[in-house]
């Protein structure tokens, strides 16, 4: 029977709360010199969404963390120069090129299967290999059309073989252009040095749970696994050898792991207000939210309406170190419109109010209007607020 490793700490439950902020880029000054590709190095990924209400979730990240950095400027610093490619880890996320070497247990994996049972006419494989080598980047649309003439998993047969490509690692995305997916081929778009899959799966899955652990600074098997889709059983292969070592944590009832760096330096610093992406890495994991917040958050635009208790595209709010309320917002010309407010009491209606204000500005809105409080009796209060 082997011995569970003695813990190397024993945390309280703010001590994880203030190493998660700390290490997921909310407490303490951000590295502006190194900005968004700073954000996406640090976090190791940025998760890709199709809802745009604000802005889409990859731009809504490095702007909780950096503050009214300019859209266009995040999408250069993602998709210039070569230093982000697109691929399944969370989800679709962005990721920096230095971790393409990572991923070939992925891609070995998809090799080794068949691709969503998406039957693929001879020759078609090859044509895009060829098309794309002959042409340089292209769109699928561009490649031949994105879909049949049918539902809209109905992929064509160009769209279907540069899907498999993608994911075997022949192809890249190098950019999402009007939101459609560029590709190119990955001989042209990785750099040489990192151009290989010489890594065996015990060390691309090690390097991945090291990582998601820096990202998280301390985390349960679940919350570390979770961050790059990681099968329990492959982090219980690795872990030891990780780097990561293990702690206590009050009131979370289950093994955690930490990154040493973490422990050995105090988190402290000022604390972000601002309106989080229900995509964000700090929070996408809800029980791990829930039991490091005790706060409950489901994104309800996949909801009926009917049933949504906080609204389409409900934001938390953080201030303070706390999760403090959400926000369901929409835009309506010049004007951010708050279609519906959910305070955690009168002392969030400061922060919800600061929140609100700099997302208005960030998107260009020059207005701030309130349509619905959970708690009507603060709702002038925070409108005053908002001035």
């Amino acid at each position: 029977m082997t011995t569970a490793p003695r813990p190397a700490a024993e945390l309280s439950a703010d001590d994880a709360r203030r190493i998660a902020l700390r290490a997921q880029g909310f407490l303490g000054s951000p590295d502006r010199r190194a900005g968004v590709r700073g954000v996406l190095r640090h976090l190791g990924q940025v998760q890709l969404d199709t809802i745009s209400v604000l802005a889409r979730s990859h731009e809504l990240i490095p702007y909780a963390r950096l503050g009214a950095v300019g859209r266009t400027a995040v999408e250069e610093a993602y998709w210039t120069e070569g230093h982000a490619f697109e691929y399944w880890s969370h989800a679709a996320c962005i990721l920096p090129i230095e971790e393409w070497p990572l991923f070939a247990f992925r891609r070995r994996a998809y090799r080794d299967r068949p691709h969503w049972g998406h039957e693929l006419s001879d020759g078609a494989y090859d044509a895009v290999i060829r098309q794309l080598r002959d042409e340089g980047p292209r769109t699928a649309t561009e490649l031949g059309g994105a879909k049949n003439k049918g539902e809209w998993w109905d992929w064509s047969d160009s769209k279907i073989a540069v899907e498999r490509a993608l994911m075997y690692g022949e192809v890249v995305v190098t950019e999402r252009r009007g939101w459609k997916r560029v590709y190119d081929l990955a001989e042209r778009a990785v750099p040489e040095a990192l151009l290989h899959d010489d890594l065996d799966d015990t060390e691309c899955l090690r390097r991945l749970v090291r990582q998601a652990g820096e990202a998280l600074g301390v985390g349960t098997r679940a919350d570390i696994a979770d961050y790059h889709r990681i099968k329990g059983e492959a982090f219980d292969a690795v872990v030891a050898d990780s780097g990561l070592v293990p702690v206590t944590v009050a009131g979370w009832g289950k093994p955690a792991w930490a990154d040493p760096a973490a422990l050995a330096a105090e988190p402290r610093g000022r604390h972000r207000t601002t309106l989080l992406s229900p995509f964000d890495s700090l929070i996408w994991e809800r029980a791990r939210t829930e039991r490091i917040f005790g706060f409950t958050h489901r994104l309800e635009a996949y909801v009926p309406k009917h049933k949504r208790v906080y609204g389409y595209f409900a934001m938390p709010v953080l201030s303070g170190g706390r999760l403090v309320g959400r926000v369901d917002p929409a835009r309506e010309g010049g004007t951010l419109v708050a279609r519906q407010v959910s305070l955690d009491g009168p002392k969030a209606v400061p922060a919800v109010a600061r929140a609100l204000r700099e997302a208005a500005e960030w998107v260009g809105c020059d207005a701030v209007a309130v349509e619905r409080v959970d708690h009507p009796e603060l709702a002038a209060e925070l409108v005053k607020s908002l001035g």
